[in-house]
């Protein structure tokens, strides 16, 4: 296949396309106090263009890492878009979220057991933010807890050790 399908991931994920640095701000929360990290974030085309998979590495101050890998595909029964997620949480993956666009910001939550996350991106100006909020037991509204704010670079570009 030459070019991907109309409709695909590559498609609706034109605008993240790319290698992305920056800092992730965390507030505190149960699990942990505030902390900023820097951030390297990579969304690429996969799958012939049907697919986008994202790839994330925080770095905190004392050398702490912590990674996510995701993909994100088209559904070609629906105008949404199916992400599935990992990490290094230590948590097992959990089934695909769907996600939706509205006005730019590509949204989705994650449900589990615990709560629900809703997750934000967004491109403005050439810089990625990618904003995050959480929804436990019978909260009715989702307290933010992290913003990543990046700005895309080349990919060979020096990255956080």
């Amino acid at each position: 296949m030459d070019r991907p399908l109309p409709g695909s991931a590559h498609e609706a994920l034109e605008a993240f396309l790319g290698h992305w640095t920056g800092t992730t701000q965390w507030q505190a929360t149960p699990w942990g106090p505030a902390r900023v990290a820097a951030i390297e974030l990579t969304f690429a085309r996969a799958a012939a263009g049907l697919a986008v998979t994202h790839s994330y590495r925080h770095t905190d101050a004392e050398g702490t890492r912590s990674e996510g890998h995701g993909v994100f595909t088209m559904d070609p029964d629906h105008p949404d878009t199916l992400w599935y997620h990992v990490n290094s949480m230590g948590l097992p993956p959990e089934a695909p979220a769907r996600a939706s666009w509205q006005e730019g910001t590509l949204t989705m939550e994650r449900r589990s057991g615990r709560g629900t996350s809703r997750h934000a991106f967004r491109v403005d100006d050439g810089v990625l933010t990618h904003s995050a909020g959480l929804r436990l037991g019978s909260a009715n509204e989702f307290t933010p807890f992290m913003v990543s704010v990046c700005r895309r670079v080349s990919k060979d570009a020096a990255v956080p050790a």
